[in-house]
């Protein structure tokens, strides 16, 4: 029993859940409006886009790359599924795989330019970050879009109640949209070859290679499933809002890249897991409306989310020396 206990207090995980617990309830205590039907599910339809691309960015990082371009790609795919949408209509399937496909595309000429250039991913991904953005206000005049069709502006909706407060709420588009992606990639990243391919590049690439794993493979498959997902949460975005604007979702970078770190993925590759990742990002988004309900300004979010990238960096880096060391010791 105390071995177990043991057990449970090494995993990151757990204090994650064990933070927002303690921070649920004091937060429930604080503010009679947090805990109810309604904030719940606001919160959780606004952190889908969040957590869709945090579940890309994980993939990324846990290969030993880095992903900065994701909004700038997800901002070019979601214009242009906007605009076949607007002129030919459709369904979500059709805007879904044309959002998708735009993003995958993107996503693998940052694999092939990391790959042919040899040049650190964040130097690549920052740059076509710009490149990607540059090119949509160009070809777009910064015009916004809007006028969707009904069925659109509709969306998806199951499992459908009346609240006690006499709203209705259900499985909605977003949440619906996030279970299959937390669903798939955790399938990909513990059930298939690939994910154990992705672990092992980001443990040690060379190790990986000459054992016969393609790094090219392996990088264009997880730039290209960033893209991918960036595509679908841009349609996501596009759906609750009811109109695209280019730089709407401009400065999601740091956001998602705090989330991910929080669930205690390495930064350095090979480490972390997709249940820290969605726990990271509930705890972020906790926290943001608690501060949200408490009526603190906005630019203390930003401030908050740079100084949970440096402690969570910090604490991860400070558990795997400790781990390093511990290993040594009884070697």
């Amino acid at each position: 029993m105390l071995k177990s206990c043991r057990h449970l207090f090494a995993h990151h995980e757990f204090w994650l859940a064990v933070l927002i617990v303690l921070l649920s309830v004091f937060l429930s205590i604080t503010n009679e409006d947090f805990m109810t039907l309604g904030n719940v599910f606001d919160m959780t339809t606004s952190t889908a886009i969040l957590a869709i691309m945090a579940c890309g960015l994980f993939v990324v990082l846990v290969s030993g790359g880095i992903d900065i371009s994701f909004p700038a790609t997800a901002a070019t795919a979601q214009y242009v599924m906007a605009t076949y949408v607007l002129s030919q209509g459709g369904n979500f399937f059709i805007a879904f795989a044309i959002a998708a496909l735009v993003g995958l595309l993107l996503g693998l000429i940052n694999a092939l330019l990391i790959y042919r250039l040899k040049v650190p991913s964040i130097i690549i991904t920052i740059s076509t970050l710009n490149v990607f953005f540059g090119l949509l206000i160009y070809f777009t005049n910064g015009e916004w879009l809007y006028g969707f069709p009904e069925w659109f502006m509709d969306g998806v909706e199951v499992m459908s109640f009346t609240g006690s407060d006499g709203y209705d709420y259900g499985l909605s588009l977003p949440i619906l949209t996030l279970i299959a992606v937390i669903i798939f990639t955790g399938f990909l990243m513990s059930k298939t070859r690939i994910g154990r391919q992705i672990y092992a590049v980001g443990g040690n690439a060379d190790a990986a290679k000459r054992v016969g794993i393609s790094i090219l493979g392996v990088m264009l498959f997880v730039y290209g499933y960033m893209g991918a997902l960036a595509g679908i949460a841009s349609v996501v975005q596009t759906q609750i809002t009811q109109s695209v604007a280019p730089n709407a979702l401009m400065g999601f970078e740091l956001t998602v890249l705090a989330a991910v770190v929080l669930g205690g993925v390495s930064m350095t590759g090979g480490k972390g897991s997709l249940t820290g990742v969605i726990l990271g990002v509930a705890l972020l988004a906790i926290v943001k409306n608690g501060l949200t309900l408490a009526g603190v300004p906005s630019y203390w979010h930003t401030v908050l989310t740079g100084l949970i990238i440096v402690i969570s960096i910090s604490f991860t880096a400070y558990n795997e020396k400790r781990r390093a060391a511990a290993g040594g010791h009884l070697s």
